[in-house]
């Protein structure tokens, strides 16, 4: 095709006679969906994935980066990191926080620009409990950073290490509520800087998923034991949570659908917190798997989905992620109704605008597209 130039702003030309790309709108991966009074233009999302960048829990350049480079590159939805709501709920120490203003002005930023791409962001609030305190993936050390080092003690529902970490401490039942109005007031920071939906972890072995599951849960009081028991501090969570967000805000959690372990938590009382969930204001649940405990993992393309499905089932929208790599595979679980959305890591991470292409692949209609202006001319052939 001939470009003819640009109009003032940088917008290019398209001569009107440079057909399109054949149009596929049946794209069900491209079609908008709407959580409360948010609409998303297209049902792929990045996943939060943390990156060990920040200091004292305030992000920084690298975070309006790598976050909006996703914004420019045609994610529906963009989410942050794990941010701690408390400064010992961080994974590491070099993780985000949302825990005090400053690491909330810091956030701003991010949130406008990411706006500005016409995208919305989300925050994924975050306490790591006995997974706490550990060194950043590239560190040649591993295993919980000791005290002296710029570590700190660690709390869990029980005083059960994860398997090469330091025993944590059991939290006590008033510490349980610091937890839960810590995760509130990280929510109302968060829409005090614009956040447009908010993400409560409850996966991959980080505290909340530490309760649900009977292999880090020993607890005989309240929260602990019997199914109703171990999911009370979610629903507590989620409900504080709730209480800080506008009607209009969509509020997700990230569960583990599956510890794969027998006797853990599973799939089953998955689909029940899914009922629950739903029941307490959650829109959508973000179903991954693992993290609580070794387990032996069948890694293989789309190896979450029957769990995003499964859930699907209570009746409660889901996403679905994991080794979700190829747009036609994208395609075809939002289609076949496994997910109502996708949502990329590592495949983000190695492609920043995976949804720009993946819009090119399907022969997504035009006016459908996420493209920015600055990237139209990679919209044709």
């Amino acid at each position: 095709m001939v470009w003819s130039g640009n109009t003032p702003g940088d917008r290019p030309v398209v001569p009107v006679t440079s057909p399109p790309l054949e149009e596929n709108l049946l794209s069900k991966l491209f079609e908008p969906i709407t959580l409360r009074g948010l609409t998303l233009r297209n049902r792929v999302w990045l996943a939060p994935m943390c990156q060990y960048s920040a200091t004292d829990g305030v992000p920084n350049d690298w975070h309006l980066v790598h976050l909006g480079a996703r914004a420019t590159g045609g994610f529906g939805l963009v989410l942050t990191e794990a941010s701690a709501v408390v400064p010992e709920g961080r994974i590491a120490p070099q993780d985000a926080g949302i825990w005090n203003d400053e690491q909330a002005e810091a956030w701003r930023r991010v949130v406008e620009f990411v706006h500005r791409q016409r995208t919305p962001i989300g925050i994924q609030l975050a306490h790591a409990g006995r997974k706490a305190s550990t060194y950043r993936p590239w560190d040649p050390r591993s295993g919980s950073v000791p005290v002296d080092d710029g570590g700190w003690d660690t709390v869990a529902p029980s005083d059960v290490p994860f398997e090469g970490y330091a025993a944590p401490a059991a939290l006590s039942a008033a510490e349980i509520a610091e937890v839960v109005q810590a995760f509130a007031a990280a929510a109302r920071r968060a829409v005090s800087v614009g956040f447009d939906t908010v993400e409560v972890h409850a996966a991959h072995g980080y505290l909340l998923h530490q309760f649900l599951s009977p292999l880090s849960n020993r607890r005989e009081d309240d929260y602990g034991g019997s199914f109703q028991n171990r999911t009370r501090l979610v629903l507590e969570v989620v409900d504080a949570v709730r209480a800080e967000l506008p009607d209009t805000a969509p509020l997700l959690v990230r569960i583990s659908g599956t510890d794969w372990i027998d006797g853990g938590w599973d799939l089953e009382q998955s689909r029940r917190l899914g009922v629950l969930l739903s029941e307490h204001g959650v829109d959508l649940v973000d179903v991954s798997s693992g993290g609580n405990a070794q387990a032996s993992i069948p890694l293989q393309p789309g190896y979450q989905v029957p769990l995003a499905a499964g859930v699907r089932e209570s009746g409660i929208a889901t996403g679905a992620v994991g080794l979700i790599t190829e747009p036609e595979q994208a395609e075809k679980i939002v289609a076949n109704g496994e997910a109502d959305v996708v949502l990329l890591a590592r495949a983000a991470l190695r492609e920043s605008a995976w949804p720009l292409r993946a819009a090119h692949e399907l022969g997504v209609a035009f006016d459908d597209a996420p493209w920015p202006n600055q990237y139209l001319r990679a919209r044709w052939r």
